[in-house]
């Protein structure tokens, strides 16, 4: 575990060792301070010496979760046991003490700052990002892993879709110039520069695809999403396969719900 330098005064970031394909250099856990006691965002993965850590930045408050996978709401239960906080996401089954979150709900902090919830959909169908507000002023937001810090995520088809990613990308970049603080790989910097960053290259990925479906029905193939994906990502690192294979799942199905294949 280590404390990495926050581009944001008042959040602190401790980032845990789970370093992986996935996870990149490992989970960013995000600590904001309030009267009331701290806000911890996406305590990772379970880990004693991390979530200890957490705790000791305390006393906290509320725990937030931004999406279901483990490497984000793995330590949950065992940072919950250590704080006796609430916790709160958009899927019930990480809410305790506390309702679910809301699209467009705002949490009061104190002193004149506030998080309000966007739902963002796409990387999961549970996925939120988190807007910190300081007096009416938007200062950062949180992107859990709809956007990351280096490189691109996966759409976790089909529980999430490219449909809704895209729709969650155009979301984020109206919010313009601040900070993105995502859940790994340091930290991008303006989300608007970034979500349009990302939203180019899924529409060209979204083209190699349907070119590589359609190449592959002219020569009498099924266009399989393992054949597709062996053009596509046919430089990919064995060790991430299986999220190329989720992502071009994704795309094959928005290509034929648009009936494009």
């Amino acid at each position: 575990m280590s404390e990495l330098d926050s581009p944001v005064p008042g959040v602190r970031v401790l980032r845990q060792d789970n370093a992986g394909p996935m996870t990149l250099e490992g989970t960013q856990s995000y600590v904001l301070q309030a009267p009331s006691g701290a806000v911890v965002i996406d305590p990772g993965d379970d880990d004693a010496a991390h979530q200890e850590a957490l705790a000791a930045l305390g006393p906290v408050a509320l725990i937030l979760v931004t999406h279901r996978h483990h490497d984000h709401v793995g330590g949950l239960a065992r940072l919950r046991g250590l704080t006796g906080a609430a916790s709160r996401g958009a899927a019930e089954e990480f809410s305790v003490g506390a309702a679910p979150l809301l699209d467009g709900e705002t949490l009061a902090l104190g002193d004149g700052a506030h998080l309000r919830v966007l739902a963002t959909p796409g990387h999961t169908s549970d996925s939120i990002s988190l807007v910190l507000s300081r007096d009416g002023v938007d200062q950062a937001v949180f992107t859990g892993d709809t956007i990351l810090g280096h490189g691109t995520t996966i759409i976790d088809h089909p529980d999430g879709t490219l449909g809704d990613y895209l729709d969650s990308l155009e979301a984020l970049r109206a919010l313009g110039p601040v900070p993105t603080l995502p859940a790994h790989g340091g930290f991008p910097g303006p989300v608007d520069t970034v979500a349009r960053e990302y939203l180019s290259h899924r529409l060209m990925r979204l083209e190699q695809v349907k070119g590589a479906a359609d190449g592959l029905r002219e020569r009498g193939l099924d266009p399989t999403v393992g054949a597709v994906t062996d053009i596509v990502y046919a430089e990919v690192d064995p060790s991430v396969r299986g999220a190329a294979e989720h992502t071009v799942s994704a795309q094959l199905a928005l290509l034929a719900r648009r009936g494009q294949i």
